[in-house]
């Protein structure tokens, strides 16, 4: 069978807990897992042959101590390092910038290391055991070489099963061809959960519902290989054109597929997925994602101590 790599984006976890260290991350599950243990765990489970972590440099030391020496006792573990200043010739950092360039940066940061159909989450987001299997058996059938279009998948999971109780967030939200292809990515903020459903808020208050039902991404993809040959003559032209000279100006993943399909220059095939995202977005959000995992753990979902 095809050999696929799971990417985890983390280097955003050394400026949330304390300017490059990891220690300080919490524990959801009842034997101290974090929520990356269960995407590797949901990952190995669906076929995944490794693990590439993107983290900062600085947070190695602490990464593999307190995460990666963990997990590499499951899978093989790799490394890919995303640092502001890794900057195709010509480019500088601009002056007052303080972190790295994006999601499409931390995917093009695994050039060398990752050659075969991989997926992409983020660190700190619960996607369910469903997406990881679609993803996988998509990424083990498709086929890129010689190809006039991208093949590309993505996990589309329904905007209500991705609100917080305790205040607005922003999604992605899909719009789908006839084929059920992704035609288009709107990000849209301040999402908040109502009593019909879902809802965006306007800064005056006011509520523009929406269909709890939409299919919304929550940055789970699933690319081809090519994709990041690709990135680098994109971040070229962002840092040329768009951020070069911004020291907030980000390279995003939905952006940049967004820019594909409306040149048609990717197929995307969007992967419906019924499982509940987890995430903590709300420093409030974090005793009901513990809640959660406790609920799935006495379901038998999940054993009590994740990895034995």
């Amino acid at each position: 069978m095809k050999s696929t790599t799971l990417v985890i984006m983390a280097a955003g976890l050394g400026s949330r807990f304390g300017g490059g260290g990891v220690k300080q991350l919490t524990s959801f599950g009842p034997s101290g897992e974090i929520i990356m243990d269960y995407s590797v765990f949901d990952a190995v489970e669906a076929g995944f042959d490794r693990v590439v972590f993107v983290i900062r440099r600085s947070m190695l030391e602490d990464f593999q101590a307190v995460i990666g020496s963990r997990i590499g006792k499951k899978v093989p573990v790799f490394y890919a390092f995303q640092e502001m200043d890794d900057l195709p010739a010509g480019f500088t950092v601009p002056e007052g910038r303080v972190k790295p360039w994006g999601t499409g940066q931390a995917i093009l940061a695994c050039r060398g290391i990752v050659k075969e159909p991989f997926a992409v989450i983020n660190a700190d987001d619960y996607y369910g055991k469903d997406a990881f299997r679609m993803i996988h058996d998509y990424l083990v059938r498709a086929e890129w070489q010689n190809q006039p279009r991208y093949q590309f998948c993505m996990a589309g999971f329904v905007l209500k099963n991705t609100l917080s109780e305790y205040g607005g967030v922003t999604r992605g939200l899909c719009r789908l061809n006839d084929n059920g292809e992704l035609a288009e990515i709107c990000e849209t903020r301040n999402i908040v959960k109502t009593p019909e459903g879902a809802a965006v808020q306007g800064a005056d208050g006011t509520l523009a519902p929406l269909d709890p039902e939409t299919l919304v991404s929550m940055n789970f993809w699933g690319f081809t290989p090519d994709f990041i040959d690709g990135l680098a003559a994109g971040f070229e032209y962002f840092l040329s054109n768009i951020g070069g000279r911004e020291t907030t100006a980000e390279y995003l993943l939905p952006t940049i597929v967004d820019r594909l399909l409306k040149k048609k220059r990717v197929d995307l095939t969007v992967l419906p997925s019924g499982d509940r995202w987890f995430g903590v977005t709300f420093r409030e959000d974090v005793p009901f994602v513990q809640q959660k995992f406790a609920e799935l753990v006495a379901e038998g979902v999940y054993p009590e101590n994740l990895f034995g």
